[in-house]
């Protein structure tokens, strides 16, 4: 049996589904107010058990039979009104998962961590799985979360629990384009104006499943893996989704005083509305940097071959358009 956590995410929804074909038994846990829209066909083939990385009861419960742990939920925000629930369900539920899993004897724990979880400095412009984490000011705060959730990971190992943790890029595939990073493609459907400069690493969703699938009982304890399939500029992929979409690419480049100003008209607009701004300071930091991940471990050890970001954008954009 092998239960996942976030299962009605966008990486978790597309592990199970990957799991399910494959001939897995798949056990997920489940809040009240989750939404199965993602699991939609596939649903019924889940053993579905009521519980939150948060209540360790519940949690211990659902581990019951369990013999392999895929990790996939956690909360993604880059503004810092967030970051007191982005760090307790990030870190706190982490560990919990963790205590939960050795105490229940799970054979096997995969966590579905961050490529920002490998930290980012000015001068890291290539990152492989040894870059050591630094104090950056260019490592928000959803980095910081998923870098602590790690510790709690290879604490786990320390105590004896056999972990591998998979650190994806940015995610692409038919998500919920109102609170995912199928964002990006609701921005240029919505004709927006703008880009920023730098550029953005990408890798998709089925791709992150399927790696999940083929580290299960793997001889491959201990270890992390880069799961991302190349980078390309931002102007370039709103052009791509924008063709595919029959819709006007973003046109104006931003630069910092512009960006500036953007910032502040969206922060007075929260102020007064009560709502999150449309983009954060943590965000527009990031903004015109470029870095590399290198997925070179993960093709050595797995003999892995990516798919192209043209097939992934012609399968996204595909159905989306049929949803809308």
């Amino acid at each position: 049996m092998v239960l996942v956590t976030g299962a009605t995410g966008l990486i978790g929804s597309y592990i199970c589904k990957v799991l399910i074909d494959h001939g897995f038994s798949v056990r997920a846990i489940f809040r009240k107010s989750s939404d199965f829209k993602l699991l939609s066909g596939f649903k019924e083939k889940i053993d579905w058990t009521e519980a939150d990385i948060l209540d360790i009861l519940r949690l211990e419960r659902a581990m019951e039979g369990v013999e392999i742990v895929i990790h996939a939920a956690a909360m993604i925000s880059f503004h810092k009104r967030d970051h007191k629930s982005m760090f307790k369900i990030n870190v706190e539920g982490t560990a919990n998962v963790i205590n939960a899993a050795s105490r229940a004897g799970v054979k096997q724990v995969i966590h579905i961590s961050s490529v920002a979880a490998l930290g980012r400095t000015k001068s890291s412009s290539v990152i492989d799985e040894n870059n050591k984490w630094e104090n950056s000011s260019y490592n928000t705060g959803y980095a910081v979360s998923k870098y602590l959730a790690e510790l709690e990971v290879w604490r786990g190992q320390e105590e004896g629990l056999n972990v591998v943790i998979v650190n994806p890029s940015v995610v692409l595939g038919p998500g919920d384009w109102e609170k995912s990073s199928t964002r990006i493609f609701k921005y240029v459907w919505d004709e927006k104006r703008f880009y920023t400069k730098g550029s953005m690493n990408y890798v998709d969703v089925r791709d992150i499943a399927e790696v999940v699938r083929r580290l299960i009982g793997a001889d491959i304890l201990g270890q992390r893996f880069i799961v991302s399939a190349g980078h390309v500029s931002y102007k370039d992929i709103f052009a791509f989704i924008a063709k595919r979409f029959q819709r006007k690419a973003p046109n104006m480049a931003v630069n910092k005083p512009l960006l500036n100003l953007v910032l502040l008209f969206s922060r007075i607009g929260s102020l007064l509305t009560g709502g999150r701004p449309l983009i954060g300071w943590e965000s527009a930091n990031m903004a015109g940097l470029s870095f590399y991940y290198d997925n070179t471990k993960l093709q050595n050890t797995l003999n892995f071959h990516f798919r192209s970001l043209e097939d992934t954008l012609d399968w996204t954009c595909q159905v989306l358009k049929a949803r809308n």
